[in-house]
């Protein structure tokens, strides 16, 4: 037994050592490639919320009982487009009064018109005096300007029956609708909030950040969803930018705005995760395709004198790099080592 112990690990590390040495001489001739340090953002995972450039009401403009309500959370609607109606039963009583009103005073129009006629006549004759005639002129005018103060204000008590109707301030999505049919609203009321703006993230930061982020930085991006697995890395993230920081720290926190495209079909409030640049440090980075995993663990193949060698290494984070990316290197290579890219023996 105690044979058989110490048999299988020797077996084992004879056979790693035989993966290890069985592509030397066809890597040979690969390209190589010196690692250097490079500098690299420190990034810090926070999460930005998505908030909406401006968020305007729709307000009654008349006090009344709502009676249509044509939109619900979510809504996408135009500027201009009804949303809601408000019928004031009082309306329809001033507008009957109105009328009845105006008929009142033109038949005393008209009565005024025909005692000037016939003061007109007389005076021909003379038998009434200028005054008389200058009186129901006076008289006729009166009644004249009296029906058109009338009709004035039942054209003012139908422009607020055509006011019931409620409109989208502008175009964008509706947020809330505070109201529900058959509720008594007075004029001025909100009767939906709507979100009209661009979409963009705002991030809440530690104080200690406030001298790190500048106007213009570039941050990434991750999908939507607050889990790891859905929010992805920042390998697949896309860029942001950072277009301006608040200038007033409150509780503590450094408030920022993050303008990204993309964001039309999130929700308001919505988080999603951001990575945002508080710093530079300098890492050793290789392409992902020069590592090699076996048995779990990673390798790099360097070149030596005496031939080249596969070293472990411990691996970092993924980043972008012109185009491509890059794989960070915590441990096993050094400034100046020169490593085998993968390519065809010749």
């Amino acid at each position: 037994m105690l044979r058989t112990k110490v048999f299988v690990p020797a077996l084992m590390l004879v056979l790693l050592f035989a993966e290890s040495g069985a592509g030397v001489g066809g890597a040979s001739a690969a390209a190589e490639l010196t690692v250097a340090p490079v500098s690299v953002p420190e990034l810090k995972a926070v999460f930005g919320q998505v908030e909406s450039r401006t968020v305007v009401p729709a307000r009654a403009r008349i006090g009344g009982t709502i009676r249509q309500i044509g939109v619900t959370e979510g809504s996408e609607v135009k500027e201009g487009q009804a949303i809601a109606l408000v019928v004031d039963d009082k309306l329809a009583l001033e507008l009957n009064a109105a009328e009845a009103k105006i008929k009142e005073l033109k038949s005393q129009l008209a009565n005024a018109r025909t005692e000037l006629d016939r003061n007109q006549q007389l005076l021909t004759r003379g038998v009434v005096s200028q005054s008389r005639l200058d009186q129901m002129q006076t008289q006729f005018d009166v009644a004249a300007n009296q029906v058109a103060a009338a009709e004035a204000d039942k054209a003012v008590i139908a422009q607020r029956a055509t006011e019931g109707a409620i409109v989208a301030p502008a175009t964008g999505r509706v947020l809330t609708v505070p109201v529900t049919l058959g509720s008594v609203i007075l004029a001025g009321e909100e009767v939906a909030r709507i979100a009209s703006g661009q979409y963009y993230l705002r991030l809440s930061l530690p104080e200690r950040h406030a001298a790190e982020i500048r106007d213009g930085d570039t941050v990434l991006i991750g999908q939507r969803g607050l889990s790891p697995a859905k929010g992805g890395d920042m390998a697949t993230a896309r860029p942001g930018r950072i277009v301006k920081i608040y200038p007033e720290i409150s509780d503590g926190r450094v408030i920022a705005d993050v303008e990204v495209a993309g964001l039309g079909d999130y929700f308001v409030n919505e988080r999603t995760l951001v990575w945002i640049p508080v710093g530079k440090r300098a890492v050793i980075a290789v392409p992902p395709d020069a590592v090699t995993t076996r048995h779990g663990i990673d390798y790099v193949r360097v070149a030596r004198p005496e031939g080249p060698l596969d070293v472990a290494v411990i691996l970092g984070e993924t980043f972008p790099d012109n185009g491509g990316t890059r794989v960070e290197v915590l441990t096993g290579l050094r400034d100046g080592d020169r490593i085998v890219l993968p390519g065809s023996a010749k």
